[in-house]
């Protein structure tokens, strides 16, 4: 009776163990990560940073709340010292004919997937911009995912291949490091602050009240997103959240500029 007693306690044990288990990793979720790495070449590009598209996948991490570091910089201590303390980056491409899918993926450190965005799509035959449309469409995923960062104890002691304890120590000030592409938000300047859009044969022009050509949009293939053009630079026009931005470049940063547009 009492090795049935103590064969029946060790099997609850055991059920209890890996109940446990099975919660902490349906728990570890992207809310449970402050940082996210970013590589300098996507698996499927021949260059880093071609079509500028790793810059890209930085800034909208950036903008969902994330602390983005690319994975060949100067790490903070907190990182170097915990590479499980980061999210990492991967997108995978889905060859098409007439089509360019892109993925995105955040993983942890033992590459187990975190988050899985649905397949981004552009039919766009530019190769920057079709790239460039495709993983911002696979981005709308993420971007419609809560996200609040939430300290996690299961992030903090992932399983380490040592057979000593591990010693906690620590963690000096984190230093700086300069991001290669910064996201700086500039409002309209426009006199008015509002624009009004007059259809074109292949989008609009957006006048001022003076009136002045402002912008030229070009469609896409993509609801609420455009090729623009002021003159000076290059961007597109995009809708976030029920706000009009147009994004460029400018000396390596991303620039982007609310704007009032009434259609």
């Amino acid at each position: 009776m009492n090795s049935f007693k103590f064969f029946k306690m060790k099997k609850y044990t055991l059920l209890l163990l890996l109940l446990i288990s099975v919660s902490g990793y349906a728990q570890n979720t992207i809310n449970n990560y402050k940082y996210v790495l970013v590589p300098e070449k996507f698996s499927f590009l021949k260059q880093a940073n071609q079509y500028r598209l790793n810059a890209l996948a930085k800034a909208l991490l950036e903008e969902k709340g994330f602390t983005v570091y690319y994975d060949n910089s100067e790490l903070p201590q907190e990182i170097a010292n915990n590479k499980c303390s980061a999210l990492n980056v991967e997108v995978l491409e889905k060859k098409g004919m007439f089509s360019t899918n892109l993925t995105l993926l955040l993983k942890d450190c033992q590459s187990n997937v975190v988050f899985k965005s649905k397949e981004g799509k552009s039919r766009e035959k530019e190769f920057s911009t079709s790239y460039n449309m495709a993983l911002r469409d696979a981005f709308t995923s993420l971007e419609e995912t809560p996200y609040s960062y939430v300290a996690s104890a299961q992030v903090q002691a992932q399983p380490v291949a040592v057979s000593v304890p591990v010693v906690a120590t620590p963690i000096a000030a984190t230093p700086v490091s300069p991001p290669a592409a910064k996201v700086v938000a500039v409002e309209s300047t426009n006199a008015s602050g509002t624009l009004y859009a007059q259809a074109t044969a292949n989008g609009y022009q957006l006048i001022d009240t003076t009136p002045k050509k402002v912008l030229t949009l070009f469609k896409t293939s993509v609801q609420d997103y455009f090729i623009a053009d002021n003159g000076n630079n290059n961007g597109i026009v995009l809708k976030k959240n029920g706000d009009w931005f147009f994004e460029y470049y400018k000396n390596d940063s991303l620039i982007s500029e609310k704007l009032s547009i009434k259609f």
